[in-house]
């Protein structure tokens, strides 16, 4: 049956995956069939070397950008969760997950998001992000749909190292000649550790903080600094 499952959801990404265009990728086809064949109402593959850093590779819409950027912008939630445990994290009633994510469930709760399922995209000890899935109404996943989204994690597992290793196949997700999701984010904070003299960790924990704090996205408040429009005086601040 397993193996029934897997060719049917390899065939459905292969065959979309002949039409994909150049800013999607075999990735963002996993995240369209995953809404597509699962009950759930957005996908997002976030790539992340840990808690702190992360870049956002496929989304399935803009509501997923934007779920995927609030779990960067407070660091925390079923993602960063699932990434950290290196297993699954479930959440069918995010209403009931207020004491574990506090900040996240505060700031979603105005999103519309009712369950959220997490994969952690590992090869072995290595792992390299997570499989994000989003549903408005709260809820478990069926056991066929938790089968399908664990094989659908595994495929993205797969492109994932035959990108790193320059490998030339149809699963490559690469996103040629653009730039990272988060790449102002990135620039921001070295601005910001530079000007203060801070470590970097501590110059994305401000951002974060005032991201937070202006319910803004991390983002925005990244633009805001490469702009001038924002500045930190002191390191204490």
């Amino acid at each position: 049956m397993d193996g029934q499952r897997h060719d049917r959801l390899w065939r459905l990404v292969a065959e979309r995956s002949a039409t994909r265009t150049k800013t999607s990728g075999w990735v963002g086809v996993v995240c369209a069939v995953a809404v597509e064949q699962l009950e759930v109402d957005a996908a997002a593959v976030t790539v992340r070397t840990n808690a702190l850093s992360q870049d956002l590779i496929a989304a399935s819409g803009t509501w997923a950008e934007s779920l995927e950027e609030l779990q960067y912008t407070v660091g925390e939630g079923p993602g960063i969760a699932a990434f950290e445990a290196g297993e699954p994290v479930l959440t069918g009633d995010l209403g009931a997950a207020a004491t574990r994510w506090p900040g996240f469930a505060e700031e979603i709760a105005a999103n519309g998001v009712g369950a959220v399922f997490a994969f952690p995209l590992q090869a072995g000890a290595i792992r390299m992000g997570t499989l994000t899935l989003y549903r408005r109404r709260p809820g478990a996943l069926t056991a066929s749909d938790l089968g399908d989204a664990a094989i659908l994690a595994e495929m993205t597992t797969t492109a994932l190292v035959a990108d790193s290793r320059g490998t030339e196949t149809t699963a490559s997700w690469a996103k040629e000649d653009t730039p990272g999701f988060y790449d102002e984010v990135n620039i921001a904070t070295g601005m910001l550790a530079a000007q203060l003299q801070i470590s970097l960790q501590d110059a994305l924990l401000r951002l974060r903080a005032h991201a937070f704090s202006q319910h803004l996205p991390l983002t925005e408040v990244a633009q805001a600094v490469l702009n001038r429009q924002l500045r930190f005086d002191s390191p204490a601040e």
